[in-house]
């Protein structure tokens, strides 16, 4: 059987939808290979590139054809791919806490890997190199949490923000909350506190 039809097999077993990458396949050949397997692929229509090294068994609708995938997910598979650490920032981070409706067109992450900026569709992915403390937090809701009070700033925090904020904070396991309140800025560290049985005071 061909590398292209070891492949295809392959991303046939794949629920629909389902990111995979050149390197998913390196069992079945070369890398050069493998690469022009799923170029010849993507020129029939079985796979969709969505941007460098990432592909995808696009979803149907009835309505709008094929469906790609979201520069969220996107970002998630190349952070497996290049297997780098990653925090979301600024508004992305609000739109992730649901502090904001607004669905951010430019998404900014904060890496351990390497600098750079991709498109997705209308939309685009900056990978920002950032100093290790950053991406140190552990915590799934604590580290958007840093990163959204980052990006609303000291002396902008509301009454309704800070409690919405507390009631995500409370769902974060108690040593990956305490962990993050160390990195934080004084100032978050003191919202933050108040989220811990100990900080109400």
């Amino acid at each position: 059987m061909s590398i292209e039809n070891q492949i295809l097999k392959r991303i046939e077993t794949l629920p629909k939808g389902e990111l995979f990458l050149p390197a998913d396949f390196s069992d079945l050949g070369s890398s050069e290979a493998v690469r022009l397997s799923l170029f010849r692929l993507e020129k029939e229509g079985v796979i969709l590139r969505v941007a460098q090294g990432i592909y995808v068994r696009p979803k149907e609708s009835v309505l709008i054809g094929k469906l790609t995938p979201t520069a969220e997910e996107v970002a998630e598979a190349i952070a497996k791919r290049d297997r780098v650490r990653t925090v979301p920032t600024g508004s992305y981070a609000l739109n992730a806490l649901g502090l904001s409706t607004q669905v951010p067109m430019n998404i900014v992450l904060l890496t351990d890997g390497s600098p750079r900026e991709l498109r997705v569709g209308k939309r685009s992915i900056k990978f920002k190199r950032a100093t290790p403390k950053n991406l140190l937090a552990k915590g799934k809701i604590s580290r958007l949490v840093i990163q959204a009070l980052k990006e609303i700033g000291k002396d902008r925090i509301t009454e309704t923000d800070e409690q919405k904020i507390l009631a995500l904070l409370q769902k974060e396991d108690q040593k990956d909350l305490n962990h993050d309140i160390a990195l934080a800025p004084i100032w978050i560290q003191k919202i933050m506190k108040k989220a811990l049985g100990d900080g109400k005071n």
